[in-house]
């Protein structure tokens, strides 16, 4: 059995890698409310094909929605480059990935720095209910909304704490950040893996769309999973998910050294 070396869930993920693909890292962000616990198996699938994984848990996150009412886009956002910096430092190539709100953050730090490739698991940019165009007003009067539910949600935990509502600064915050990986779109020159559920109550498909209208579409690559909702890291096609990334990330890490050997 593999030995790893990482903190109970929720805390942050963390695996130095082994074999073959020791050398290849894959810093993973979680979505919006949630914490490593939505995406942990893939982390540790991943870890298992001897990739260098990391998973940090962003500030406001696993503990309470009172905390994250107290954070900024910039705070997560800034976690998680981290990670990624860290990560790089330690392994030849390394990878960025992320899941719903963790999608947009990949994206950015795919714009800012020379990742050799970056997957998506519904990655959000944009919104279903229409009132988030006022939220910089509304956070003021209404605090706090209910949290978006699917019809059929996964029965496994996707969060630790109290996030029982949605404070709408956080959601504010939650906007700016689309916004600003949006706006980072263009800048992103990496190949792009992205995974999207054909039912999706969390992210409209408004939000791939902008995706491939920025992106190199010989670089891009959409899977559709059909049996999946929005956090589909938990649900049946989830193997999909883990198996094709493993391969994508081989693959570019590959042409990366065969490209610098050359």
């Amino acid at each position: 059995m593999t030995e790893r070396n990482h903190a109970p869930a929720p805390l942050a993920f963390h695996y130095p890698g082994h074999g073959e693909n020791a050398s290849t890292g894959v810093a993973i962000c979680h979505g919006f409310t949630g914490s490593p616990l939505s995406v942990l198996p893939w982390a540790e699938f991943l870890a298992e094909q001897g990739f260098a994984v990391s998973v940090p848990l962003l500030p406001g996150h696993g503990t309470s929605w009172r905390d994250l009412a107290t954070t900024r886009w910039q705070d997560w956002y800034r976690t998680f480059e981290q990670s990624y910096l860290d990560l790089a430092a330690q392994t030849e190539t390394c990878f960025v990935a992320g899941l719903s709100m963790g999608g947009a953050v990949a994206l950015r730090v795919a714009a800012l720095h020379p990742v050799p490739g970056l997957v998506l698991v519904n990655p959000g940019l944009s919104f279903y209910d229409r009132r988030v165009k006022y939220v910089a007003a509304l956070k003021y009067v209404m605090p706090t909304t209910s949290p978006i539910e699917e019809e059929n949600p996964v029965t496994t935990v996707t969060e630790d704490g109290d996030y029982s509502k949605t404070p709408l600064k956080a959601v504010h915050e939650l906007k700016k950040l689309f916004g600003q990986a949006t706006r980072a779109l263009p800048r992103v020159q990496a190949p792009a893996l992205v995974f999207k559920s054909v039912v999706d109550g969390v992210i409209p498909p408004t939000s791939l769309a902008t995706i491939a209208k920025h992106l190199d579409p010989a670089k891009l690559k959409v899977v559709s999973l059909p049996g999946s909702g929005h956090v589909a890291t938990l649900d049946v096609d989830a193997p999909v998910i883990f198996e094709e990334s493993a391969r994508f990330f081989r693959r570019h890490a590959d042409d990366r050294v065969a490209s610098e050997s050359s």
